[in-house]
């Protein structure tokens, strides 16, 4: 994982990895959702998007949520760790984004 995510700061496609799984997902679910939630503009790969995946797992931010039902697809959700990192990163970003709109 970049030095960024060590310190805080997430990376987009680990942000928007945690914002798709506020609801379980498999792996290709979280792909199709990113694409479709940046209107195409980040698209994950696979290595890119299992290697966040293990890393938050490790962290305890996300977790397995697969039932017996469909064991052929992983699927994970958030965890409140994960939310709680989450929602921190979106208080960053909201800063950011004031200002920088706060500039004339």
């Amino acid at each position: 994982m970049p030095e960024s995510f060590e310190r805080g700061a997430l990376t987009e496609a680990v942000f928007y990895i945690l914002l798709s799984l506020h609801e379980p997902m498999h792996g290709y679910a979280i792909m199709q959702n990113v694409e479709r939630l940046t209107e195409g503009r980040v698209v994950l790969g696979a290595g890119t998007m299992y290697g966040a995946i293990n890393a938050l797992v490790q962290k305890g931010w996300i977790s397995d949520a697969s039932t017996e039902h469909d064991a052929r697809k992983k699927k994970y959700v958030i965890t409140e760790a994960g939310r709680s990192v989450f929602l921190k990163e979106l208080d960053r970003l909201k800063e950011l984004l004031h200002n920088g709109e706060n500039i004339q």
